[in-house]
């Protein structure tokens, strides 16, 4: 070897390539952007991304993997007999989400789910295994490859690739789609538990719903009835003592009504629900009852009964003692949050006053000592409020109970 003139450096003469480091250098990049591209699916599917958008992306993202012109999804349809195109790429107007292909052993993808075992044909003109379909054969598919998609307990269907090209699907190709095919078959199992479940949760919902209706209708039963007897009893005591047990149990129906007619069956709204109760106060008695009610205060149903029984007896011995010979007068409800952990719940009138010896804490009749358990129930505060004209009772509960 003489050196180059000019240079010491020798000059080494190259062999001739015949191309396979080149291939081999392909077939490389490809097995890595292979792997890449099933730890990309991996992290789609566990962000949770939507059924219909999981199924395209792999379909996009399994055809780039294996340089394929075409990928679809097929779901099995078994009361038809047939696959339905659920996702796919490289396809033409009305094949994804419309075109149907046998499920039978005739077709590569019937194949595959009939044996239970993925399917190479790298020469579809002349495979003997089964027929080409139409639609392989409209677009000019020389070979396809397909695997098994797994779903809870039974196969959702079949990921399939085609490709128009004359070269050849390998077994490396096979164990990379069936990568693929087992990242969606969990996106696939996990979309169905989470459907069943929200069915479930849809149908003890409905159940719940139905549940406080019942108790509803049972309990504004139970308040007229107590309200015809209250009329009829004779007795202007018992009269009112009825009256009083019923608009306490139809407070307690108030809550079971808002919780069947809205969407949350766990909680209320505190304002709106102390509103529907002054207003039936209202209706049924001489005093003019004024709400001033902070809204999006949710309380669990378990503490918005107690807090609502408690103004019912604030409410309606305002109307029993303050204003005396039933003359009437007016009443205002407050409700509204204290910070971030409280609300605050005062009911105030403009009557007579309480008498000298009354004490909140030593209550001596049946309306004050159902307050004072209802009181203790919350964890909450109960104080009262003197002044020259009326009187004011304030209490101050925890929005959530605590531990």
């Amino acid at each position: 070897m003489t050196p180059a003139s000019g240079t010491d450096e020798p000059v080494v003469e190259k062999p001739p390539s015949d191309g396979q480091p080149d291939v081999t250098h392909r077939a490389l990049q490809q097995r890595i952007r292979q792997q890449e591209i099933l730890a990309e699916l991996g992290v789609i599917a566990l962000q949770g991304a939507s059924f219909g958008e999981l199924l395209s992306r792999t379909a996009q993202l399994t055809a780039d993997g294996l340089r394929a012109e075409f990928c679809k999804v097929l779901e099995h349809m078994p009361d038809r007999n047939c696959f339905l195109v659920r996702a796919g790429v490289g396809w033409g107007p009305g094949v994804v989400g419309v075109a149907t292909i046998g499920a039978d052993l005739a077709s590569p993808a019937g194949f595959a789910l009939r044996t239970g075992k993925p399917v190479i044909s790298n020469h579809l003109e002349n495979e003997e295994r089964f027929r080409t379909p139409e639609i392989l054969a409209q677009h000019g598919i020389y070979r396809a490859m397909n695997v098994i998609l797994q779903g809870d307990g039974r196969p959702f269907g079949v990921l399939e690739v085609d490709s128009r090209s004359e070269d050849e699907f390998v077994e490396h190709d096979l164990a990379f789609l069936q990568g693929a095919a087992n990242i969606l078959g969990m996106a696939i199992e996990r979309e169905r538990h989470e459907r069943h479940l929200k069915s479930a949760l849809n149908r003890q919902q409905l159940l719940l719903k139905e549940m406080n209706h019942r108790v509803k209708n049972s309990l504004s039963i139970a308040s007229s009835m107590l309200r015809l007897q209250s009329a009829e009893v004779g007795d202007e005591t018992l009269t009112q003592l009825l009256a009083e047990a019923s608009m306490r149990i139809l407070a307690i129906g108030r809550a079971h009504e808002r919780l069947y007619r809205g969407d949350d069956i766990d909680t209320l709204d505190l304002g709106n629900y102390i509103g529907q109760i002054c207003k039936d106060l209202e209706d049924g008695g001489t005093c003019e009852v004024h709400l001033q009610a902070q809204g999006g205060i949710k309380v669990a149903i378990d503490r918005a009964v107690p807090a609502a029984l408690i103004v019912t007896e604030f409410v309606t011995n305002a109307a029993k003692y303050a204003y005396r010979d039933g003359a009437g007068g007016k009443i205002w409800v407050r409700v509204a949050r204290e910070g971030d952990k409280n609300v605050v719940l005062a009911v105030r009138d403009e009557g007579h006053g309480l008498p000298h010896d009354f004490d909140v804490r030593k209550p001596k009749g049946l309306g004050m000592r159902i307050v004072s358990a209802l009181t203790e129930q919350l964890d909450a505060n109960l104080a009262v409020l003197r002044s020259g004209s009326g009187a004011e009772f304030v209490l101050t509960m925890p929005l959530t109970a605590r531990p």
